[in-house]
């Protein structure tokens, strides 16, 4: 057999052979190559699934643009414009609430005053839509949101819907 030798020993005034035959070698990657592509393939999916993680919580957490509007439309006495991607909302006392899509951003206005962006930077409002519904009994802002994260490769999307009824109609 053939044996690899790294070091020379003497037994009794005798050389002796210590070492590793090139079978137990060959054996020896063979494991550890093995053992270490299973490791990275655990990490791999484990990286993995930490970005979809967190490309699921951007996109739930865009629901908060949704509450935002939802409050604001809330507490309007009424509405003074609306149109598909822009609504304007009469707070009393001449004070207006407006939101304005500005591809792709979400902006708040106060009084003529640009607040800033409702959604962060890591989400992209795609579409949005305001609908007026007029009662008998009130009035109401239809809104159709859907966004999506900047960081998604696979571009899902998030559709948030909601129906609010302003305070001053009923």
């Amino acid at each position: 057999m053939i044996k690899i030798f790294y070091k020379n020993k003497k037994e009794n005034g005798l050389p002796t052979q210590a070492g590793y035959s090139v079978l137990e070698l060959l054996f020896y990657i063979a494991f550890f190559s093995v053992l270490s592509s299973l490791v990275i393939n655990a990490m791999i999916t484990m990286a993995r699934s930490f970005k979809e993680t967190t490309i699921q919580a951007q996109l739930v957490q865009s629901g908060n643009i949704m509450e935002r509007m939802s409050r604001e439309i809330r507490q309007a006495s009424g509405i003074v414009s609306i149109s598909a991607n822009d609504l304007v909302l009469d707070m009393g006392a001449s004070k207006t609430m407006e939101f304005k899509f500005v591809d792709p951003n979400i902006q708040f206005w106060d009084t003529g005053s640009n607040i800033g962006n409702i959604n962060s930077p890591n989400i992209v409002v795609t579409n949005i839509t305001f609908t007026q519904i007029d009662t008998v009994k009130g009035k109401a802002v239809k809104i159709v949101l859907t966004v999506k994260p900047t960081n998604d490769p696979s571009g899902n999307t998030q559709d948030f819907y909601d129906t609010i009824v302003l305070r001053g109609s009923y």
